[in-house]
C-alpha cells in the first residue's frame, strides 16, 4: 500500500473523451478500489452497459435519469445510486452534470 497515491488535487489528472462523447477521469485508484469522475453534458448518454465490478456513483452535480436493471429513477446532485455485479445500467443526463463513480474491485482496466 505504500506505492498508492493516497491523495488528489481537483485537477491533477486530465480529463479524456469517451467513445459516447462524454468525458472522464481517473482520480484515484488502488488495488481495492478505484475511483473516476465522468463529465456530461445536457442530454449526454452514458449507453447501457454492464461489467463484474459493483459500482457506487454520486451525483456531484446536475441530474441523471438512471436505469438500473430496468428500473429508472432521477438522480439528483447530492444523490448516489448504486449498481451490483453484473447488472446492465445506463444514465442520461437531463442537464449538465458529474457523476464521481467508484469500482471494486479494480482495475476497470478499460479506464487505465
Amino acid at each position: 500500500m505504500t506505492d498508492a497515491q493516497l491523495f488528489a488535487s481537483p485537477d491533477a489528472k486530465e480529463w479524456i473523451t469517451t467513445p459516447d462523447g462524454n468525458r472522464r477521469r481517473l482520480i484515484l485508484h488502488t488495488d481495492e478500489l478505484m475511483m473516476v469522475e465522468f463529465g456530461f453534458d445536457r442530454g449526454g448518454v452514458g449507453a447501457l452497459h454492464s461489467h463484474p465490478h459493483v459500482q457506487s456513483s454520486y451525483v456531484a452535480e446536475g441530474r441523471f435519469e438512471v436505469t438500473i436493471d430496468g428500473r429508472t429513477s432521477i438522480v439528483e446532485a447530492g444523490g448516489a445510486f448504486i449498481v451490483p455485479s453484473g447488472l446492465v445500467h445506463g444514465v442520461k443526463a437531463l442537464e449538465a452534470g458529474r457523476l464521481v463513480d467508484t469500482f471494486t474491485p479494480p482495475p476497470r482496466a478499460d479506464f487505465l
